[in-house]
């Protein structure tokens, strides 16, 4: 008889979740590094192969000087600083292509062999739909910048970038199904604040790509206060018409939000560890608990930094990544006091 569910599986859905934060890595890099509306086509097969020589560079460079990235932002670029951008653009959409082999093909091998039980393939129709539709995200996202603006929308940024994070997020959760399948009682209060947690955390990680994407983190660079001392700087409310628009459409507006939210996460957090220190907890919780707040400190003091410095690529890059493990962290506190 066919075990199903066996540890095949849990591999293939664990290396999924390594290749997402891979391509989360990537594509932070891609994003700081202004690398993102380089390759201005899309072109599933044939788009795996790059320019291999002289002519194919210059035919990709030409296409480029045809959008408005070059012809606004770029013009001053030569071969050389195209091939530069080319590159991170280039290895973010190979990496997915990737992603989806890995999660196809282990799919249909472990379908065919019934290695898969009716839950478990339901969740990975789930996943593959999440995958498609980041792809599809992808180049929405990338849409937006070729028609006339040097820069894609912020809105299609978050939406990329938050439907990574998920995708991540439940395909760990599914794993996390099969590592631990013994159920055991559960404390649904303590469970109900770590799932608002999450919320907050998911919330605050939608106004961190609303900040990359309108490049709100190179204005305000002090901490704790804004520009001129202020705990709310005028432009904060005043950018925008009306008001509301200020906190998801103006600069000011989206990195108060972003940077005062910051606070709330770290509260529940915290509020989470004081909620279950006194409880009678197995060691994988307490170890989690710990992990989840080493992590949202560092978080919270990366970001203070990527703020004062000016948004340095490492840094940036760092405060992405720790975002990317700390909703991991959340992730599995969240299944071991659920399941």
């Amino acid at each position: 008889m066919v075990k199903k569910d066996n540890k095949k599986v849990i591999y293939w859905l664990l290396t999924g979740c390594f290749l997402i934060f891979i391509m989360v890595v990537v594509g932070g890099i891609t994003r700081l590094t202004h690398s993102g509306l380089s390759i201005s086509s899309y072109k599933l097969v044939s788009g795996t192969i790059p320019p291999l020589n002289e002519a194919e560079w210059i035919a990709e460079f030409e296409h480029y000087q045809q959008f408005p990235e070059y012809q606004k932002l770029h013009n001053h670029f030569d071969l050389e600083d195209f091939k530069d951008i080319y590159f991170w653009e280039y290895i973010h959409r190979v990496l997915g292509r990737l992603l989806g082999i890995v999660f196809l093909v282990p799919f249909f091998y472990f379908l065919l062999k019934k290695q898969l039980t009716k839950p478990t393939i339901k969740k990975a129709i789930i996943l593959l739909f999440l995958g498609g539709f980041q792809g599809f995200l992808g180049w929405y996202m990338v849409k937006s910048g070729l028609i006339d603006r040097p820069s894609v929308s912020h809105y299609r940024l978050a939406m990329h970038l938050t439907t990574a994070f998920l995708t991540f997020a439940y395909t760990f959760w599914v794993a996390l199904d099969l590592i631990y399948p013994v159920k055991k009682e559960i404390n649904t209060h303590i469970r109900n604040i770590i799932r608002f947690g999450m919320a907050v955390l998911l919330i605050q990680i939608i106004w961190g790509a609303f900040v990359a994407g309108l490049d709100a983190g190179w204005i305000h660079n002090h901490w704790p206060f804004m520009n001129e001392g202020k705990l709310i700087h005028e432009t904060v409310y005043t950018e925008q018409v009306p008001l509301w628009k200020n906190f998801v459409e103006g600069k000011s507006g989206v990195q108060f939000v972003h940077r005062y939210m910051a606070y709330l996460v770290v509260a529940v957090i915290l509020f989470i560890w004081y909620k279950t220190r006194k409880l009678s907890l197995t060691n994988l919780q307490q170890k989690s608990i710990n992990a989840l707040l080493i992590l949202v400190f560092t978080q919270f003091i990366l970001g203070v930094y990527t703020l004062i410095l000016q948004v340095p690529v490492v840094l940036g890059v760092l405060h992405q990544v720790t975002a990317f493990f700390l909703l991991a962290s959340m992730t599995f506190v969240l299944h071991r006091f659920s399941k």
